[in-house]
């Protein structure tokens, strides 16, 4: 691989790349069907000679480069769904559709993915192996990629991959142009605590006659906080934030009813393995003692996602190669955010990185973050990205 060649091709991509985006980003799709989003990627994947298939059950498209060589198989992913959020970027080629935004950056992540593939392409001769290309509807919420493995996306080209490679852009915290990633743990689990104390109601004035679920519910919301602090390493934190809390209608009306909702982080599989049960005893646990029920309902959401030590040193290499030293940063803490590429990284060993997007000019510390409706991404990122996922790709298989 020349690193400084397969930069320059990037970059002369950029503007291809870009209003690739800026297409995308106009016809913003949620869930597991993007009718549009699909057919765009189709189309600018034409002409490649990949070996190209949709999803039975979802919108996905999987194309498979063979190389000119035999070899093994990586996996390259771009996710493709966008967010229910109302457009507030300024942007000139802003959403069409009402309510619905690219406010994460999986425009981005589509069009890098689509310049990779045009790089990889162009290096067949010399590629050892295939790059499976992973495009994946359904990231926010909806279990995608787990629905593509149930696809068989990790061995859609005829033998399982032997390493998987993701990026995120980010509107913020890291620098424009500035690679990240860390060893083990580099996103968190979530998932979903819900929570309905059942009481007796009555009249707000003789509290006595009734069985309040308001205070029980509130004595909930501080033992979950206590159970955090007291039931688990804090080296190996664990986050509850409950986002909603609900009952009654009236001041003076005891309700029937309280309704607590949460969102629980966990970074370890451990500490997601045993969450569920602590928190459901401390919830019905409380209720009991004051003589009411808890009725507790834990959903699990997206596990933690894990990036293998060596992979990452790999990444560390490729970025410093292509970009130049100071480029790529080790993180030092894993974020709180969550991700269904967890899902391939359960299965093969691989790295997911972020790329900075902030705009120029723009200060990380305080420019909007994605999912905000003010989140605007850097479009000089698409040949960061397009050039990383393809160096990872060509640096894997030419370890053979």
């Amino acid at each position: 691989m020349n690193p400084t060649a397969l930069l320059a091709e990037a970059e002369a991509l950029l503007p291809e790349l870009a209003a690739l985006r800026h297409d995308l980003h106009r016809i913003p799709e949620i869930g597991l069907e993007l009718p549009l989003t699909q057919a765009r990627v189709l189309e600018a994947l034409d002409g490649l000679g990949l070996e190209v298939s949709t999803g039975a059950v979802l919108g996905s498209v999987v194309a498979v480069l063979r190389g000119g060589r035999p070899g093994p198989a990586v996996l390259l992913r771009g996710d493709m769904d966008a967010l229910p959020v109302t457009e507030d970027s300024g942007e000139a080629f802003t959403s069409t559709h009402e309510g619905v935004m690219h406010a994460c950056g999986h425009d981005l992540h589509v069009a890098g993915l689509v310049g990779a593939a045009r790089l990889l392409a162009a290096r067949r001769d010399e590629l050892a192996g295939s790059v499976v290309l992973m495009f994946q509807p359904g990231e926010e919420g909806f279990h995608g990629a787990r629905t593509m493995i149930e696809e068989g996306v990790l061995d859609a080209a005829g033998e399982r991959v032997v390493a998987a490679y993701g990026v995120h852009v980010v509107s913020s915290m890291v620098p424009l142009g500035v690679v990240t990633g860390r060893p083990g743990t580099q996103m968190a689990a979530s998932d979903q605590l819900y929570v309905r104390v059942r009481g007796r109601g009555g009249h707000g004035s003789m509290p006595h006659l009734a069985a309040d679920p308001v205070t029980v519910a509130a004595e909930i919301v501080l033992a979950l906080q206590t159970a955090v602090t007291r039931q688990f390493d804090a080296h190996d934190p664990v986050v509850v934030s409950v986002g909603r809390i609900a009952a009654g209608t009236v001041d003076n009306v005891i309700p029937e009813v309280a309704e607590i909702d949460a969102t629980v982080r966990t970074f370890s599989h451990e500490q997601h393995a045993m969450i569920p049960e602590r928190l459901t005893r401390v919830a019905e646990h409380v209720a009991a003692a004051h003589g009411l029920t808890a009725d507790v309902v834990y959903e699990r959401g997206y596990p933690v996602t894990v990036n293998d030590a060596a992979e990452v040193a790999r990444a560390e290499r490729v970025v410093t190669d292509l970009l130049g030293e100071g480029r790529y940063e080790t993180a030092l803490r894993p974020v709180s955010g969550a991700e269904d590429f967890s899902y391939v990284l359960q299965e093969v060993p691989g790295a997911f990185l972020f790329v900075g997007a902030t705009p120029a000019g723009a200060d990380p510390a305080t420019a909007p973050y994605n999912h905000s409706a003010q989140a605007r991404f850097d479009d000089s990122s698409l040949a960061v990205s397009a050039a990383v996922l393809a160096g990872l790709a060509l640096d894997r298989l030419a370890q053979g």
